[in-house]
């Protein structure tokens, strides 16, 4: 089965079966700085890997569209973002569906409402965006729209869920209006079980749209405190404090084995958990990220594994 190029590696770790099976069909994270690193993703990625875009205010839209269609190239299915406040108006989310799916033959997005606090123009949430029938009238059959396992103080600034909430329902009626495939993809967090007790809480109050749950890949700990502060994660940023604490680990790498390990053995013992897939943010790096996923069993994701 030869879906990498990548060399030898010196250092292999046996795969965790339930940890194995977990990491089936994940995706990554990139940007179009960061994807200019990679001389070849072949070297890094199984085949049919979808792999997201970020799309960061002030990166220009032909930048966005090339890196999408490199990846689409070698094979991947590519889901770029679409930030709803950096988008100035309808016509311009029309051109850059058109540009994506002309270029690179891309069916499917993130839909989210992006990181900046005072919109570019018309759009203010992902919801508007939804609205604008846009997706549907392009015929893209994947619409991703972004999870909050520990809240959004940007949109519930008194640090409940309520807001979040709301708009999940929404999103989850929406779901049922349209072609298009629906799924959560989350922030990241450190800790299962607040992970696992949103995805039952969200599951209870009728939201069952699958979740991709976003995990932190390797990285330097003081790597991922800086993103974890600036990105606002909630209650588990303490799993990353208590081992700055400790002497013995702060020079080493964080590694999202425990996390991971952890839940997969929840899926496993239950196999209607709705956390169906794993969305990794390679702060670290792509390259320590992949050879990561690929130690623990990753190098299973296929195409055939990318449908929930």
């Amino acid at each position: 089965m030869a879906l990498f190029n990548f060399k030898k590696r010196e250092k292999f770790t046996p795969a965790n079966g339930q940890l194995e099976a977990f990491l089936e069909g994940y995706s990554i994270e990139v940007m179009p700085r960061t994807a200019e690193k990679v001389e070849n993703f072949r070297d890094l990625l199984p085949a049919g890997t979808r792999v997201y875009i970020a799309h960061i205010e002030g990166t220009p839209i032909e930048d966005m569209v090339a890196t999408a269609k490199r990846l689409a190239t070698d094979g991947y299915p590519v889901m770029p973002h679409f930030p709803a406040r950096i988008i100035k108006d309808r016509a311009t989310l029309a051109d850059w569906i058109a540009r994506y799916q002309g270029e690179a033959g891309v069916d499917q997005a993130l839909l989210l409402a992006g990181g900046v606090t005072t919109p570019h123009g018309d759009f203010d949430s992902s919801m508007q965006l939804m609205e604008s029938g846009e997706f549907d009238r392009a015929g893209f059959k994947r619409l991703h729209v972004a999870g909050h396992p520990e809240g959004n103080k940007d949109i519930d600034p008194d640090g409940s869920m309520k807001n979040v909430e709301d708009a999940l329902r929404w999103k989850q009626k929406f779901s049922e209006t349209t072609d298009a495939k629906m799924a959560l993809a989350t922030q990241f967090a450190f800790e299962a079980k607040p992970i696992i007790a949103w995805a039952d809480n969200l599951k209870a109050a009728g939201i069952d749209l699958p979740i991709h749950i976003g995990i932190a890949g390797p990285a330097k700990l003081q790597t991922l405190i800086k993103f974890a502060i600036a990105c606002g994660v909630g209650p588990s940023l303490k799993v990353l404090q208590k081992r700055a604490m400790d002497v013995s680990k702060l020079l080493l790498p964080y590694e999202p084995t425990e996390v991971l390990t952890e839940l997969a053995a929840h899926k496993a013992a239950n196999p209607d958990f709705n956390i169906e897939h794993v969305h990794f943010f390679p702060l670290g790096g792509i390259k320590a990220n992949a050879e990561w996923a690929i130690d623990n069993g990753g190098a299973s994701a296929t195409p055939a594994n990318q449908q929930g």
